[in-house]
């Protein structure tokens, strides 16, 4: 499965939300997701998306998992090239390490903007107030559960 992922914050920290957009390996659409996280920075935004794809993959079956993020911070820090220095992060990071442990394997690449284009209309959406999907184990203006 591949999850596109994209965290916004309108002023930093600011209104923030996440969007998901998941395929499956032939790319036929499986989940459009977004949501509203309220008032975060752009970089905890960022580790929620991660956890929403994490969560609504499992939920629908993924065993491997490829996501696809634009933001270098994000994929550098989750793989150990950077160290989180920043302690709200340090917990998002450690609880999307535990979601990743279910899987057979999760795989974090870095694309440009321009390549992540679904993933950032959800966000946005999310904060306009055109879409509103919690999905499963997931809640408004909260974190994601964890099990």
């Amino acid at each position: 499965m591949r999850a596109f992922i994209d965290g916004a914050s309108r002023g930093n920290p600011g209104p923030a939300s996440v969007g998901v957009f998941l395929q499956d390996a032939q790319g036929k659409v499986l989940k459009e997701h977004g949501r509203t996280l309220g008032v975060q920075t752009n970089n905890v935004a960022e580790y929620q998306a991660l956890l929403d794809a994490l969560l609504l993959a499992r939920t629908l079956g993924a065993s491997e998992l490829l996501v696809h993020s634009d933001s270098q911070l994000l994929v550098r820090q989750v793989s150990g090239e950077y160290k989180v220095k920043n302690e709200a992060l340090k917990g998002l990071k450690a609880r999307a390490q535990v979601l990743m442990r279910g899987f057979k394997a999760v795989r974090l690449v870095h694309v440009p903007r321009e390549q992540n284009k679904d993933a950032d209309r959800l966000a946005n959406a999310a904060l306009d107030g055109t879409v509103s999907d919690l999905g499963p184990g997931l809640e408004p203006g909260g974190q994601a559960e964890l099990f």
